[in-house]
């Protein structure tokens, strides 16, 4: 079987098809009421949303809250006229079934996917009748962690039209006094969110009840509605005692956050990758971050500097006091560091550690700080190996925190090589704040105050972590678990630890160490599970065979038995008789979001064709039909391999790197419309009657393209130039719309975010609102030029231009982008070429960057006009081409 290599570069083709949009102007949502219960630190949210159907016939109505990623859905349950339809949660491989099915019915089977930097979003939808109600009420928990000195409650709110009856009710209950509380967020108004008075100083209430009028004027609003989150924070009340205990029903939770503690100093060794990855804003920002953190360091502390990419270049071969001469020079040697060449994980960190190991003192905490962006490319490159060596070379001695810098890190070998050394990983998101969200990790680990945490309780079992390496100021430390015979008489805690050169025992108790819950029996009990799984979740990462199996279990066992939706759960989702379940699971942080195979809804493969040179310039009227041996493109087979009708239609458009329109009509027998456009002119909006958002990578030499189909709401790479520091991210609307809900550019420190409605303008010092009228202002590097639908962005010799397209009250944008340069770019609407391996056989496989993917040829288009070439192209799974990270077009934050 004969190989061809060919050179891929981007055709830059997205073909949307829909069918009828569930449209959320064919109801009311006239109840939307978030409740928030915290009781000492756990807190369990309900989001309630009433909605009626207005239309006098069956309507689809859907409903799209976003919770934080910590939280574990509970519960979820939708009632129509009085029947009530509840989530079931089931161990993951029962719901495969199910979850199979709804895949290959192209079905979105993966209901919750991660967004942002602190949230994942839900959505389901039922259908109901005309003039008929229906009320969801979703239900999820988590443990607030206190970072820096204080709780944070996130709540986010987009109910998508302004509500009658909008209310947020916060309701926080804490032993000891709650000593400081604050309301911040999008949403956050003096006038419209309230602080309640409270019956004691251990209760704390805030309502938020904005009226409609004040839901489309505040700062996070607009035409439809709230639009963005309250964040309650506050802090309670410590001692130098043994901290904060409840029991209740057998259980108890301990909370340990002792004050009036001496720090301790540090030796810290902060190893940079400084390989041609972390170019551009990656490695300015961190140079910013670096010369701060320096900066902050304590006199009495100890430093290294460590960069590597193919070589690991130390900066002093020894730790060295944090004075001002020696801060100094440091922060001056930070400037310098530029970003060239490969990346060598293992040795860089093994020299970090061998370095921390040669520099002891006594009375001392050691901590090892990775920040990297990318995989091991050079030296020892398989992570299990380099996973063990650094374990090795650490061997329990001090903890290592690994910073995963942008979406593309390989984040699980970080988090397993971390939590194997008692630390931690976090992402770093690649945004204009990066710097900041590096400081901000600093600063929690800038001041420890004790070394070698153990917490011992006499009269407990079944305990949550109780071994801690450090404790810094501003954390807490949370343990829980059951008291032996439920007999508080015979429990007693005690937390030993060093401090400095001092072993050092906690055991006094003051008036409310122990108390007896009596508000919310059950929520000790939840806490306790809520953290046992999250910790044997972590166990699980670092495990390996039998005992790897005994942790999963554990965590089904508890997952099932207090209903939490985790990664070895999932919640099918039942509905009305006639309408299929929908299967719920929980994702990894960093896992890419399930796409239905064969990559679209109830439809079948629309004709594709793409603008080739041996084109004629002229419109070609023609025909699309199947292959008339009755085999049908792999992609447009319903469940079975039975042919799935379009249903519907709706205005799309077709774009390239050249320009492009085409429209279809009949599901059977298809009109084509083909024609050849500048690029920089707006494109042809055509009527298309299936679902599909196609994407094609053209090859350079005219071998077959690579195509893939996409149709889930995603955040995606549109253009990427590390030269210019210019960045261009786009969101998909919301299935089945076609098009971009928003766009945001990145130019240079500047933010250009467009929406539907307006237009933001923000520099990190003042912001610009514009709304879609004429306008002209000036940018940094070019000009922005407003029409009432059409943006047009210069940006030296780029050119961007984005289009506004209003069908039945609904904007969708489209961008075209043009540059005069050679930049080498990346992303949907450029990208750098690729080189795959092709088999000429009807089916087989592709090989692209390492990587093999099944893929099948099919024709794609047979005119009945005789000089138009039949069009084939390989057909990948879009699952295969997110999961094997084949393209790198998926972001995690715009």
């Amino acid at each position: 079987m004969g190989k061809i290599v060919v050179q891929l570069a981007l055709l830059g083709l997205m073909l949307a098809v829909v069918y009828t949009l569930p449209n959320k102007e064919d109801w009311d949502i006239y109840k939307y009421h978030i409740n928030s219960t915290v009781t000492d630190g756990y807190a369990i949210t309900i989001i309630t949303s009433r909605v009626v159907n207005r239309r006098d016939q069956p309507t689809e109505i859907e409903f799209h809250v976003k919770i934080p990623k910590n939280a574990f859905i509970s519960q979820f349950k939708m009632s129509i006229e009085g029947q009530m339809y509840d989530g079931v949660v089931k161990a993951k491989e029962e719901a495969q079934q199910q979850y199979s099915e709804a895949m290959s019915r192209g079905q979105s089977a993966g209901l919750v996917s991660s967004v942002g930097r602190s949230l994942e979003e839900f959505t389901t939808s039922v259908t109901v009748a005309a003039h008929q109600k229906v009320t969801f009420e979703l239900t999820h928990e988590e443990l607030l962690k206190r970072r820096l000195g204080q709780y944070e409650l996130q709540i986010y709110a987009r109910p998508m039209q302004p509500v009658n009856d909008f209310k947020i009710d916060v309701s926080i209950y804490e032993q000891p006094d709650i000593v400081f509380s604050e309301v911040k967020g999008g949403l956050n108004n003096p006038i419209l969110a309230t602080i309640g008075a409270a019956e004691s100083q251990n209760q704390l209430d805030v309502h938020f009840h904005p009226t409609v009028e004040q839901q489309t004027l505040c700062g996070a609003c607009g035409d439809d509605g709230l639009n963005g989150d309250l964040v309650i924070v506050y802090d309670v009340f410590r001692d130098e005692t043994l901290g904060h205990l409840k029991e209740s029903d057998g259980f108890f939770v301990h909370h340990f956050a002792p004050t009036g503690l001496a720090r301790i100093s540090k030796n810290v060794i902060f190893v940079i990758d400084q390989s041609g990855s972390m170019q551009g804003r990656k490695m300015r920002q961190t140079r910013a971050a670096l010369v701060h953190i320096l900066a902050d360091l304590a006199m009495d502390d100890y430093f290294g500097l460590i960069t590597f990419n193919h070589a690991v270049h130390p900066w002093k071969r020894e730790l060295v006091q944090a004075n001002e001469h020696n801060v100094g020079i440091a922060k001056e040697f930070a400037r310098t560091i530029e970003d060239h060449g490969s990346t060598d994980i293992n040795s860089a960190l093994l020299d970090g550690a061998k370095m921390l190991n040669q520099n002891p003192r006594d009375g001392s905490a050691s901590i090892l700080i990775l920040l990297t962006d990318g995989d091991p490319t050079t030296g020892e490159r398989n992570p299990v190996i380099i996973q063990k060596n650094v374990m090795r070379a650490i061997n329990k001695k001090f903890p290592l925190y690994c910073l995963g810098f942008g979406h593309d890190v390989n984040f699980e070998f970080l988090e397993k090589m971390s939590l194997e050394n008692s630390g931690v990983a976090r992402r770093i998101y690649d945004d204009t704040d990066a710097d900041l969200q590096l400081k901000g990790f600093y600063a929690e680990v800038a001041t420890p105050l004790l070394t070698n945490v153990m917490l011992i309780y006499e009269g407990g079992a079944n305990l949550t972590q109780t071994n801690f390496s450090h404790y810094y100021n501003g954390s807490e430390i949370v343990v829980a678990g059951q008291i032996t015979d439920n007999n508080i008489e015979t429990f007693s805690p005690r937390v030993v630890a060093i401090s400095g050169n001092k072993h050092v025992e906690f055991s006094e108790t003051n008036s409310s160490t122990v108390m007896t819950a009596s508000l919310s029996e059950s929520n000790t009990r939840r806490l306790w599970a809520y953290l046992t799984v999250k910790q044997l979740l972590d166990k699980e990462l670092q495990l390996d065979g039998e005992e790897k199996e005994r942790a999963k279990q554990e965590v089904l066992e508890l997952s099932l038995k207090y209903r939490f939706v985790t990664p070895h759960t999932s919640m099918v989702v039942t509905k009305p008789p006639g309408e299929n379940a929908q299967v719920l699971h929980k994702p990894k942080e960093g896992e890419k979001h399930p796409l239905p195979r064969g990559g679209f809804f109830r439809s079948v493969v629309s004709s594709l064709h793409y603008d080739d040179p041996s084109f004629p310039a002229q419109r070609l009227h023609g025909t699309a039909n199947r292959r008339r041996q009755g085999t049908m493109h792999p992609s447009s087979r319903g469940p079975a391999g039975r042919r799935v009708h379009p249903q519907g239609s709706m205005d799309s458009a077709l774009l390239t790197d050249r320009g492009m329109t085409w429209s279809a009509s009949s599901p059977m027998s298809e009109s084509i419309t083909v024609a050849r456009i500048p690029s920089v002119f707006a494109p042809t909006l055509v009527s298309i009657t299936t679902v599909l958002q196609r994407f094609v990578r053209k090859t350079v030499n005219g071998s077959l393209p690579l195509c893939y189909d996409l149709n889930e709401f995603m955040l995606l790479k549109l253009l990427h130039n590390p030269n210019r520091e210019l960045s261009i991210n786009g969101q998909l609307e919301s299935y089945p719309s076609v098009g971009f809900k928003r766009i945001v550019i990145h130019n240079q420190n500047q933010r250009i975010d467009i929406n539907q409605r307006h237009i933001r303008v923000n520099d990190g010092q003042n912001a610009t609102k514009i709304r879609w009228e004429p306008n002209i202002i000036d940018i940094q590097r070019g000009k922005l030029i407003q029409s009432h639908n059409k943006t047009t962005i210069m940006i030296e010799d780029s050119l961007l231009i984005i289009m506004r397209h209003e069908k039945k009250g609904k904007s969708l944008l489209w961008p075209i982008f043009s540059q005069v340069s050679n930049d080498p770019v990346e992303g949907l609407l450029a990208v750098k070429p690729l080189v795959y391996e092709s088999v000429s056989a009807p089916s087989g496989t592709v090989t692209v960057s390492g990587k093999t993917f099944t893929v099948s040829e099919g024709d794609i288009f047979d005119y009945s006009v005789t000089s138009a070439p039949r069009i084939k192209c390989w057909l990948t799974s879009a699952e295969n081409a997110l999961e094997g990270r084949l393209f790198d077009f998926l972001v995690s934050d715009l």
